[in-house]
Parts: structure tokens; C-alpha cells; sequence
């Protein structure tokens, strides 16, 4: 089971077990300095658990895997079912490289052999796609299950909001549980965040803290590169500049990892001419809305000053939110049947030079990142009272036409918060966008 920090697996996980009502074990790894600390904790958790056989780990202090692993097949019962919960398995992988063939040979030769379950969840989620990969020790032993943020349509179902506003909550939240759970039916995001960002320890600022911090504390280069990017930098060498003026070869390595372990989204432009412009953008929603308004102010926010955060975000909403929506209206538009398109597209990104002229919102195309043939283009405004008129129409088409691959016989297509002023051309709204994310 995998899933982005904080998105409520371990509840999920602990709701089943509790709601089975069969016999089980709850392991949370905790990246402790050495294999002993881990099996110290491991074998503390087994032998308080409520297997039948329990009382055997009590007596014993295996000083391996292999030794802890087979002491726990024979704590299991074997006249019933039972669960057994390996949460933050990455650390255990990472602390231990022979960790995944111990546990496949002691799977195969003791655990398959009894009524029990194991679930082995982690954040890490490349990590945790590679250990189902071919040549991996549980190539094809286990049964994969992601466990994804809630859509702007949950979001929308859970508070009672419109689909303009739902979209607004989602690039606050990032569809976190913990988060919508504190947030009240019906209120608008600044009803919300008056409150939140005044509290230090509501799940809005503690949420992203916690998940950085397991991940990329803040003086590694990653986690500078991280916050970089996340303050709105979306270039190489800008990201560079931001980060401290790290070392090409360094800053090559950060964004490696960031890239591998999801946390950071790498695009380039789509056309059927070959581009090098590359862009970088941090893939989470509500981390991108952390980083760029609440972790670089969390100390004003402790001394009482959430005010001061507030009117930050008040003065910068506008703007933020008319670039963080684009990634969501792209994958909306991914999920639309293609009937409610101008035309059927493949894949669906967007268009940008340099100088970011001209810059498009939204290129559908066959393929990417080189396309043979482009689908149609789009626009997103996102403006509230502001409807798409004929002049962002002259823009688009002007844009259109600097874009290789596209002419004038390229549909476009307009994606509003508040309709269009113009007539003959395809419009999307918000309720388009969350129909969407419902299908």
C-alpha cells in the first residue's frame, strides 16, 4: 500500500485491523540509527500485540531479521486469521538492504502457510512501486494498492462547496484528510484559513512540517532545492540561484531524487519540435500552497502573527491560484471523454519558450514529448467576475500560431471560472472540470 505522506493510510490500515476483530500486529518503523534499534522496537510492538503466541517474543531478542521474522510465523495463530502491519516499510528497506529477500523467503516458507494477511505500507512511492518490479524478491507476490489524495469532487461532496470553490479548497488542502477534516461545511477558503493559519498546530501547518521533515530535512540539498521551487522558481538555473548557487553537479543530484521519489513534477514543453525548456514544479497541491506561503513564515505564526501570513495570502491568492490550477485542469481534461473536447487527444500538457512568448495553458496532442500532430489548444483564466473575452481569444489565437505543429485549423478550447464573453468556442467550467474528476 502506497500513498504521499499524510494522506491517511496507517488510519485507513488501523480502521481495518480494528474492524476485522481478528488477532494483529501494527509495526511502525521509525528510521532508527541501527538494525538492533529497529528490532528492539520491532519485537517490543509483536510481543505487546494481540497474536495468540505473543507471550514467544517476549522471551527471546532475535538479533536479526531472519531470527524476528520467524519467531513472529510462530506467534501467528493458525486456526483463524490474522494481520500483520508493516508501516513505513522504506525505512525498513533502507535500514537493512537485505530486508525484502528476508522477508520474501521467510513469506514463502512461514507466513504463506498460515490464515494471514500482510500489509506492508510506505510514503517512499517509488520505492515501494519497485519492490513488486521484476528481479525484486516479491515480483509478483503481492497485490498493489494506492492510496491517492481526495479530488476536488470529494472535496466538494465532504464540505458542501461549489465546484469553483471545491477547486479552490483542493489547492489548499492538496485533498488531505486531516486537513478538510478540520475544515468547516460550507466555508470559503478565506473563512478558513483565517482561522487555520492562526493556530500553530492546526493540520494546515503541522501537516507539511511533518512531511518534509521525514523526507528532506531543511539543510539537505534536496530539501533546500525543495523549497526553491516550492517559493516559485521553476528553472534550472533560478532553482540553482534560490537554492544557495549549488554546484551544477549537485543540483543535478537533488532534483534526481526529488524527481524519483514524486515529489517534484518535470515537464517540458509539448509540440512536435524537440524543446529543452525545462520546467520543474513541486507535484503535491497543498505542499505547493506550504511552501510558498506558510513554511517561510512559520516562525511569524508561532509569535502570534498569523495575521501578517493571512494578509500575504490574501494579496497573492489571485495570482498563485491562476498558475497552481493549471496541473489540475490539465488532469481534469485528461479524465473528460472526448466528446466534450474539440478533438481526442492522447496526452495534454502545455507550450512555453523562454521569454514565455509565447506561453499556452493547454496543448492536447498524440503523443508526447515530441507530438506528430497537435489535437487543439487551450486557455485557462480563472478569475472570479472575470469571463473569458474576446481579447484572451485574440491571445490564444496569436499564440496559437507561433506554436509548432498548430495552425489556424487547430480547435481551441477555453477553460473559465466565470464563463465567456465570446461566442464559438468550446468552454469548460468548474463544473465541467469536477464532472471530471467524478467519472
Amino acid at each position: 500500500m502506497r500513498g504521499r505522506r499524510r494522506v491517511g493510510k496507517s488510519r485507513l490500515v488501523e480502521e481495518f485491523v480494528e474492524r476485522a476483530e481478528v488477532p494483529y500486529l501494527f509495526f511502525t518503523a521509525s528510521a532508527q540509527p541501527t538494525v538492533a534499534a529497529e528490532l528492539a522496537l520491532f519485537v517490543e510492538e509483536a510481543a505487546a500485540s494481540t497474536l495468540s503466541g505473543a507471550q514467544i517474543l517476549r522471551e527471546q531478542q532475535p538479533q536479526t531479521w531472519d531470527a524476528a521474522l520467524t519467531l513472529l510465523a510462530a506467534a501467528l495463530p493458525s486456526d483463524r486469521p490474522s494481520v500483520v502491519v508493516l508501516d513505513e516499510m522504506p525505512y525498513l528497506v533502507a535500514g537493512d538492504p537485505g530486508f525484502e529477500g528476508t522477508l520474501q523467503k521467510v513469506f514463502d516458507r512461514e507466513l504463506s502457510r498460515r490464515p494471514v494477511l500482510l500489509i506492508c505500507v510506505g510514503s517512499d512511492l517509488a520505492m515501494m512501486e519497485a519492490l513488486n518490479d521484476y528481479g525484486r524478491p516479491f515480483h509478483q507476490r503481492a497485490t498493489e494498492m494506492v492510496i491517492p489524495p481526495l479530488s476536488p469532487a470529494d472535496v466538494s461532496d465532504m464540505l458542501g462547496l461549489s465546484a469553483a470553490d471545491a477547486f479552490d479548497a483542493y489547492l489548499v488542502s492538496g485533498g488531505l484528510p486531516l486537513i478538510l477534516d478540520e475544515w468547516p461545511t460550507g466555508a470559503s477558503v478565506h473563512e478558513y484559513l483565517t482561522d487555520a493559519v492562526r493556530d500553530p498546530t492546526s493540520a494546515l501547518l503541522v501537516s507539511g512540517e511533518r512531511a518534509l521533515a521525514a523526507e528532506f530535512p531543511p539543510q539537505s540539498q534536496a530539501g533546500l532545492v525543495l523549497r526553491a521551487i516550492g517559493s516559485g522558481e521553476r528553472t534550472f538555473s533560478l532553482i540553482s540561484r534560490a537554492a544557495g548557487d549549488l554546484p551544477q553537479a549537485s543540483l543535478n543530484r537533488a532534483l534526481r531524487l526529488l524527481t524519483q521519489k514524486r515529489a517534484v513534477e518535470v515537464t517540458v514543453p509539448l509540440s512536435t519540435k524537440l524543446s529543452r525548456e525545462t520546467r520543474y514544479a513541486v507535484a503535491d497541491p497543498y505542499l505547493r500552497f506550504w511552501l510558498s506561503f506558510l513554511g517561510p513564515h512559520l516562525s511569524e505564526i508561532e509569535r502570534g502573527r498569523g495575521d501578517l501570513t493571512l494578509d500575504r495570502i490574501d494579496r497573492s491568492w489571485t495570482s498563485w491560484r491562476g498558475r497552481a490550477i493549471e496541473p489540475v485542469v490539465r488532469e481534469a481534461l485528461r479524465r473528460l471523454p472526448s466528446d466534450h473536447l474539440p478533438a481526442e487527444a492522447a496526452t495534454i500538457g502545455g507550450y512555453w519558450t523562454r521569454t514565455n512568448d509565447p506561453e499556452i495553458d493547454i496543448v492536447g496532442a498524440d503523443r508526447a514529448p515530441v507530438a506528430r500532430s497537435i489535437s487543439f489548444v487551450g486557455s485557462v483564466k480563472w478569475q472570479e467576475n472575470r469571463p473569458f473575452d474576446a481579447h484572451d481569444l485574440g491571445r490564444l489565437l496569436l499564440h496559437r500560431s507561433q506554436l509548432p505543429g498548430a495552425d489556424e485549423s487547430v480547435p481551441v478550447v477555453a477553460v473559465s471560472r466565470s464563463g465567456t464573453a465570446v461566442d464559438g468556442i468550446r468552454v469548460l467550467s468548474a463544473e465541467d472540470l469536477l464532472t471530471a474528476y467524478r467519472n
